[in-house]
């Protein structure tokens, strides 16, 4: 038979974290997609800190408009905390899910605010 939807996201999730690894200099960048909200964190793995966070819940993000556009706004939040920070680069981390839909446009909007990655 084959892997249930969650055991398939976990072993991607998995097969990401082997090669994904946020320092101070260029964290991780991880996404967490519920089927309302969407999240994003920096993250430096050398110390299990979180740098900064933004989400569609935030008061600061505008969560008007599709799904997919409050991913984009998410993005470009995060970006610009990023960028307070003095961080440019990132790892990208997709948490499991594909590289679509709500994921891509937060990578684009965290791209057209300025990250690198």
């Amino acid at each position: 038979m084959g892997l249930s939807k969650t055991e398939r996201k976990l072993r991607i999730r998995r097969r990401i974290r082997k090669v994904s690894f946020g320092t101070e200099a260029r964290p991780r960048l991880s996404v967490f997609r519920s089927n309302k909200e969407i999240y994003a964190q920096l993250i430096d793995d050398n110390k299990g800190v979180t740098l900064a966070a933004a989400s569609s819940r935030d008061k600061e993000v505008e969560a008007k408009g599709t799904k997919s556009e409050v991913a984009t706004n998410v993005g470009k939040a995060i970006a610009e905390k990023a960028l307070k920070l003095g961080v440019e680069t990132v790892s990208f981390d997709r948490g499991g899910n594909l590289y679509h839909g709500r994921v891509k446009s937060l990578a684009e909007g965290a791209r057209e605010a300025g990250l690198k990655f």
